[in-house]
């Protein structure tokens, strides 16, 4: 009997040697906390693939698109599971899928026979189900073209069953969420630190957090944006943990005593030390910034090398090689690109100098800092840090 299944495949997963289980235990259960919401379902792998099967076909039409935000999944089909009998193939192909190849330039069928006991082998289940497309269409088929088809035609012959599917939409890829230990991100409003906390959980780490604000020079509604930018993380992530620390006090302090030209880079070293403390005491096991290497004055060599000599732990910048080009692609493509530029200002804006010192030397700005008290400033900063965990 035909019953529709959605197929997950894996992605470099595949090459984890014997903590391979390990891997497959966290994707499962990420795969089960994205469809909860929305009802029963029955998952569970086998031979690199994530099975998912309901007895209600539209809870599995809401669940596939939720399915392409799974980290660890290349590609995801909504699949028609049949008898292991060429007939019963046959039969769902005819039914099932010729008829959604009308209109298509072109085509060609696949199969893999993960079962060799199957009396057919690959190349023949393909020529007898690319038969049937051509018979069952007959002037409305596409042509068949098998070196770049538009459509391909899948037939998976596995342990039990036989699954055959037209057509695969693109999974979120990277590691499972969760995989590669805990990282801080510092989100500001802007388009690039969402990108880089998005790439840092492809990769597998949780990531946390934590933002700075500058009341009353930078609004309520400011801080909000950021809350909603960390909300697009969790359609990814399922939660985030959010942390906010205000600067005000700390920045007009070094407004007052120090040479404004250092300013943007005072600000960050003291944000770099704030973040060390935060991620410390959420378990985080590194820090995570949107910078990309000179796309602003903190954002030099020499600049980011003054940031990291307060750092006690490491910092990750995944954009650091991208131009901004690349990265706004990925703020649209993860639908963060629009909340980005809503015109609220951010504490790094702000304060900004009008001419920032670009190539600044880890003494000048040493002796910039022994002007005044900042242990102080950032103790009461930090002393009144905000947590709040925000749900997808």
């Amino acid at each position: 009997m035909e019953k529709r299944s959605i197929l997950l495949k894996y992605g470099e997963l595949i090459l984890k040697g014997a903590n391979r289980s390990y891997f497959d235990a966290v994707l499962l259960r990420q795969v089960r906390r994205k469809l909860k919401p929305l009802g029963e379902f029955r998952v569970f792998t086998s031979q690199s693939t994530v099975f998912v099967e309901s007895e209600d076909d539209m809870l599995l039409e809401m669940a596939l698109p939720l399915m392409q935000k799974v980290f660890g999944i290349v590609s995801v089909s909504m699949a028609w599971r049949v008898e292991k009998e060429m007939g019963a193939i046959l039969k769902c192909v005819e039914e099932k899928i010729a008829p959604d190849l009308v209109g298509a330039q072109s085509f060609k069928a696949d199969a893999r026979r993960s079962d060799k006991k199957f009396p057919l082998k690959s190349p023949e289940i393909c020529r007898e189900v690319g038969g049937c497309v051509l018979r069952t269409l007959g002037k409305r088929a596409p042509r068949v073209d098998v070196h770049n088809p538009a459509e391909v035609v899948w037939v998976e012959i596995r342990e039990d069953f036989a699954y055959v599917h037209a057509g695969k939409l693109p999974g979120a890829g990277g590691m499972p969420y969760g995989t590669s230990g805990r990282a801080l991100l510092l989100l500001s409003g802007g388009i690039d630190s969402p990108v880089a906390g998005y790439r840092m959980a492809k990769r597998g780490a949780f990531v946390d957090c934590l933002h700075f604000e500058s009341f009353p020079y930078t609004s309520e509604r400011a801080k909000e944006k950021v809350m909603d930018l960390a909300r697009k993380l969790c359609a990814y992530t399922d939660t985030v943990n959010f942390a906010s620390i205000r600067l005000t006090k700390l920045q007009l302090a070094l407004q007052e005593a120090c040479q404004e030209e250092y300013f943007t880079i005072l600000l960050r070293r003291s944000m770099m030390r704030l973040a060390c403390r935060v991620a410390e005491r959420q378990g985080c096991g590194a820090i995570v910034t949107g910078e990309s290497l000179g796309q602003v004055a903190s954002q030099t060599m020499e600049a980011l090398r003054c940031t990291d000599a307060v750092a006690n732990l490491p910092v990750y910048r995944p954009l650091i090689g991208m131009d901004k080009e690349e990265i706004v692609r990925t703020s649209r493509e993860i639908d963060c690109f629009e909340t980005s530029i809503l015109p609220y200002e951010d504490c790094c804006t702000v304060f900004t100098p009008r001419h920032p010192k670009l190539n600044p030397t880890l003494e000048q700005v040493l002796a910039e800092e022994e002007k005044l008290d900042l242990a102080s400033l950032e103790n009461e900063a930090f002393e009144n840090i905000e947590f709040v965990r925000i749900d997808g």
